[in-house]
C-alpha cells in the first residue's frame, strides 16, 4: 500500500491526532503565582531577615538550585527515575494500581515529581481518577516546556513541609536554623520525606513515624552507594527537629527599605556582613540599656565600605518592646534636625572657593542679624578663633557668620546639588539657621555625601585628577560582582574635570576633623580617642532632640544617630555624649584602617601669617609655609598686622604732628577690631593691646570703640510685655582700653556711665533715635537706630 493511499484511508485519524497535538501544545505551561517572602541574605547565603507572606505562609522565592544532599534524598524518596521518564512513569502507575487494589483503598498515587508539581500548581484539586488523568497530560506538557532541572527546582520550592512552611529553603531555616546547603544527610533525609504527608508527619509530632520514614530513606541511600555504613548509622542518630524555629530578624529596617525599593517577594543577596551586623546590634542594644534610663529610646547605625560603596551594617533602630518607643521606625531614612553636622560641608566649600584658610581667624563675637542672635553651646565668645578650631569645637557664631559671608542661597544650592532629599524648601525658609539645624537631613543622605567625599579623595590620583560624578550615588546594599576596587578607574568618558568639592579641600577638611579638641561642655571626649586616624564630626539639634556622629577613613564610614523617634528632647542628648561613643566603638569592630594621601596636585604652598592664619602681608613678621587648596592663593592678605609709630621708650604711640619723625620707632603690631579684641584678650594672655597715645598726641582716626549691639542693623525690635508695655533693651559696646569709662547719651539726654563691662539697659520709645557714646579720653561714637515694636 502506497503512502498516499494509507494517508487517504487514515486521514480522519491523522486530523484527529493533529488537532490533539495542537490542543496539547496550546496547553499553558504551569506557573505559580503565590506570594513569596522577601528574603534578605548575606554574601554567604545566610538569612538576615524576612517577613511572612500576605497569606500567612513561610514561602521563600524559588531556589536557583537544589543542594546535592537534598536532591538525592528527594529523588530516591519521591521519584527515582525522574531523569528518565517524560513526566509520567507507567511502571510506577501500574505498581500503584496493584497496591491500591490489594489494599482496597488508595495507598499510593504513583505520581512523578513532575505530576506533583502540576498538582501543587492547581491548588487543592480533588485526588480523583479524572484529576489524575489531567495531571498526567499537564505533566507531559510541562516536560516539553521546562527542563528537568527547572521542574526539580519548582518541586523543591513549592512542596509543603508541614504547617505554613513551603519549599526546602523555608523548611531548612524553620526546622534547623540554617540554609539548605548546610544540612547534613540526616537532616536532608528528614525534610525529603515531609512533602509525602506533611499534615501527618509534622516535626514535633508523630516522631516515631517520621523517624521510621527518615531511616528507611537513609538505608536506601546506603544501598545506592551515596552513604557508607558509618555515615548511615551516624545519620540515624541525629535528633529529629522539634517545633519550628523563629527566623532571623537581623535587618528588619533594611528589609523594609528593600521592599520600598521594589524588591518585594524577591531573594536579595545583600552586602551586609552578618557578623558585623550582629555585633553592631549588640553594641546598640548595650548603649540602649544605658540610654533608656534617661528616656532616650532610639538609635541608628550605618557602616559603609568606601572603596566598594557597599553597606556592611544597617541598624535602623533599637529593638525596644516599650509601647510608643517608635522602634519600628527606620531612623536611617527619617528626616531629623541636622544640628551641626552640615558645618564640614560649608567649611569645605569655602576652602574650595578660596574664602577660607584652615588657620584663618574668624570672628567669634556677639552677633545680631535681623533679629537673629546665634549663641555658642557654652554661651561664651572667644573674640577670634581659627576657622579649623571653630569647626572642631562646633562653634555656632563663626558658622553663622561664615554662612552669611558665603551666602545662604549659594550654600542651599550646593546642598540641592548634593541631593539632600529632605532639604526641599527654598533658602528663605531656612535662612541662617540652615547651618545650625534649621534644615532636616537623614542619616542615609549624610552617609552618602560623606562617603562620596571620601571616595573622591581615594580615587583622585588613579583618575588622573578627574572626578567621577557617581561618587555621590547612594551606597548599595545589594551584593553583585561589579564592585569598584581600590585604584580601579572609572570609564574615562564618565569622568569630569571638577567635582562637587575639590579633593584638596576635602583632604584639608578631613585633616581638620582629625583634631581631638572637642568642647568640654559636651562631655569627656578624650575617652573616645582612638589608635586609628578618623575624621569625625558630631552634631546636636536644638532642644537636645537629635545627636549625630559621622566618622570617615579611606576604608570605612560610620554614621550614628541617637534620640527619640517622637522628637522628645532629653538633657545630655548631645553628639559627643551619646553618638560619638557608639561611632568609635563601631570603628573598633572594623579592621585596621589607613589615612588619605594628600592630593598634591590640588594643593599649593603659600606663606601664612602665623598669628592670623591669613596669607602673609607685608607687615607680618612671623610666617610659615602651609599646604592649602589651590584657591587659597586668592584670599586677602592679613588685615590684622599694621605698622604703628612709637616713641623712643616704646611706651606710647605718636604721630608726626606731635613727635619728631626721625625719633619714632616703627613696629609691626597685631591688632584686632575692638569687639574681637575685647573677647580675644580674655582668652589669650599673650595678646598685647595697642599702647595708648602719648599725652601730647590725640588718637587721630584710630577706632577706640565699637558697637556690639546694635551693630549692623539700624532697626531694633522691642516686644511688649504681658503688661502691654514696651520691654527694655540692653545695648553693649566694646572699648580698646579697659581703664576708661564711657558716658551714654540718647537723643542728647544723659543715660549713665559704665566701666569695665560696657552694657546699659534703657527704654527707648518707637521711632528714630541717636545714641552718642563719649569715653573718658574724649573719643566719640555715634549710632543712629530705629525702635520698631514687634
Amino acid at each position: 500500500m502506497g503512502l498516499g493511499r494509507w494517508i487517504g484511508r487514515h486521514k480522519y485519524l491523522l486530523i484527529a491526532v493533529g488537532v490533539a497535538g495542537v490542543l496539547f501544545l496550546s496547553l499553558p505551561v504551569i506557573h505559580f503565582e503565590d506570594p513569596t517572602n522577601t528574603i534578605l541574605e548575606d554574601g554567604d547565603g545566610e538569612l538576615l531577615s524576612t517577613r511572612i507572606t500576605s497569606d500567612g505562609q513561610w514561602r521563600f522565592p524559588d531556589c536557583d538550585s537544589v543542594p546535592f544532599k537534598l536532591s538525592q534524598c528527594i529523588r530516591y524518596y519521591e521519584d527515582q527515575y525522574f531523569r528518565m521518564h517524560p513526566g509520567v512513569n507507567p511502571v510506577s502507575l501500574t505498581k500503584a494500581l496493584f497496591r491500591n487494589f490489594r489494599a482496597k483503598r488508595i495507598v499510593s498515587g504513583g505520581s512523578t515529581i513532575t505530576m506533583q508539581v502540576v498538582r501543587l500548581s492547581r491548588k487543592g484539586k480533588p485526588r480523583t481518577v479524572s484529576q489524575k488523568v489531567i495531571e498526567m497530560v499537564l505533566a507531559l506538557r510541562l516536560e516539553l516546556g521546562r527542563s528537568k532541572d527547572e521542574i526539580y527546582r519548582l518541586y523543591a520550592s513549592h512542596a509543603p513541609f508541614g504547617g505554613n512552611v513551603v519549599g526546602i529553603d523555608a523548611a531548612a531555616w524553620r526546622y534547623y536554623g540554617r540554609p539548605a546547603f548546610k544540612l547534613s544527610w540526616g537532616e536532608a533525609a528528614t525534610l525529603a520525606v515531609l512533602p509525602n504527608a506533611p499534615s501527618m508527619i509534622y516535626p514535633g509530632r508523630n516522631q516515631e513515624l517520621l523517624l521510621a520514614k527518615r531511616n528507611g530513606l537513609l538505608e536506601k541511600l546506603l544501598e545506592k552507594g551515596l552513604l557508607d555504613a558509618t555515615s548511615c548509622e551516624l545519620s540515624k542518630l541525629e535528633p529529629l527537629p522539634g517545633k519550628p524555629l523563629p527566623l532571623p530578624q537581623l535587618t528588619q529596617h533594611l528589609l523594609d527599605r528593600a521592599v520600598k525599593d521594589g524588591y518585594r517577594g524577591k531573594r536579595i543577596a545583600s552586602s551586609i556582613d552578618k557578623d558585623l551586623q550582629e555585633r553592631v546590634i549588640q553594641l546598640v542594644e548595650r548603649q540602649h540599656q544605658h540610654l533608656q534610663q534617661n528616656e532616650i529610646h532610639n538609635a541608628a547605625v550605618m557602616v559603609v565600605h568606601i572603596p566598594s560603596g557597599k553597606v556592611l551594617a544597617y541598624v535602623g533602630n533599637t529593638s525596644s518592646d516599650q509601647e510608643g518607643s517608635g522602634s519600628f521606625v527606620d531612623v536611617i531614612g527619617a528626616p531629623r534636625s541636622s544640628g551641626s553636622i552640615l558645618k564640614p560641608l560649608l567649611y569645605t566649600l569655602m576652602l574650595d572657593e578660596g574664602e577660607l584658610l584652615p588657620h584663618m581667624l574668624v570672628p567669634d563675637i556677639p552677633t545680631h542679624i535681623s533679629g537673629y542672635s546665634p549663641l555658642n553651646f557654652d554661651r561664651s565668645y572667644s573674640g577670634a578663633v581659627p576657622a579649623g578650631t571653630a569647626l572642631v569645637r562646633s562653634l555656632n557664631v563663626p558658622a553663622v557668620r561664615s554662612l552669611r559671608r558665603y551666602g545662604v542661597e549659594r550654600f542651599h544650592s550646593k546642598l540641592q546639588a548634593l541631593e539632600f532629599s529632605t532639604i526641599n524648601q527654598g533658602p528663605g525658609h531656612y535662612g541662617l539657621t540652615l547651618i545650625l539645624g534649621g534644615a532636616e537631613v537623614c542619616l542615609w543622605d549624610l552617609c552618602r555625601v560623606y562617603s562620596g567625599m571620601a571616595s573622591s579623595l581615594n580615587h583622585i590620583a588613579a583618575y588622573e585628577y578627574r572626578y567621577d560624578p557617581a561618587a555621590y550615588d547612594a551606597p548599595s546594599y545589594i551584593r553583585d560582582h561589579k564592585e569598584v576596587k581600590p585604584g580601579k578607574t572609572s570609564p574615562a568618558d564618565h569622568l569630569k574635570s571638577s567635582g562637587m568639592m575639590s579633593a584638596g579641600s576635602i583632604w584639608q577638611c578631613f585633616e581638620t576633623l582629625t583634631a581631638l579638641e572637642r568642647p568640654t561642655q559636651e562631655g569627656s571626649w578624650e575617652r573616645f580617642s582612638s589608635s586609628r586616624t578618623i575624621a569625625w564630626k558630631t552634631g546636636t539639634s536644638f532642644g537636645y532632640r537629635d545627636a549625630w556622629a559621622i566618622g570617615v577613613t579611606p576604608e570605612y564610614l560610620v554614621g550614628v544617630w541617637v534620640g527619640n523617634a517622637d522628637g522628645e528632647g532629653r538633657p545630655g542628648l548631645t553628639g559627643v555624649n551619646v553618638a560619638a561613643p557608639v561611632m568609635f566603638e563601631t570603628f573598633g569592630l572594623l579592621p585596621a584602617t589607613s589615612w588619605f594621601h594628600p592630593p598634591d596636585e590640588e594643593l599649593i604652598e603659600i606663606e601664612i601669617c602665623s598669628r592670623s592664619g591669613f596669607r602673609s602681608g607685608p607687615d607680618c613678621l612671623e610666617t610659615e609655609i602651609q599646604m592649602v587648596p589651590e584657591a587659597g592663593v586668592n584670599l586677602e592678605a592679613c588685615p590684622y598686622h599694621r605698622i604703628v609709630h612709637l616713641d623712643q621708650e616704646k611706651q606710647f604711640r605718636v604721630h608726626s604732628d606731635c613727635y619728631e619723625v626721625d625719633q619714632m620707632v616703627n613696629a609691626s603690631w597685631f591688632v584686632l577690631p575692638p569687639v574681637m579684641e575685647w573677647y580675644y584678650k580674655k582668652k589669650d594672655p599673650y595678646y598685647s593691646s595697642l599702647p595708648p597715645f602719648r599725652p601730647a598726641c590725640d588718637e587721630g582716626n584710630d577706632q577706640a570703640m565699637e558697637m556690639i549691639y546694635p551693630k549692623e542693623t539700624r532697626q531694633v525690635f522691642i516686644p511688649r510685655g504681658l503688661d502691654g508695655q514696651l520691654s527694655r533693651v540692653v545695648f553693649e559696646v566694646a572699648h580698646r582700653s579697659s581703664a576708661v569709662s564711657i558716658y551714654w547719651h540718647l537723643d542728647d539726654q544723659y543715660l549713665g556711665e559704665t566701666s569695665l563691662i560696657h552694657q546699659l539697659e534703657f527704654l527707648a520709645p518707637e521711632g528714630m533715635h541717636t545714641l552718642i557714646l563719649v569715653d573718658s579720653e574724649g573719643n566719640i561714637l555715634e549710632k543712629g537706630f530705629e525702635v520698631v515694636e514687634n
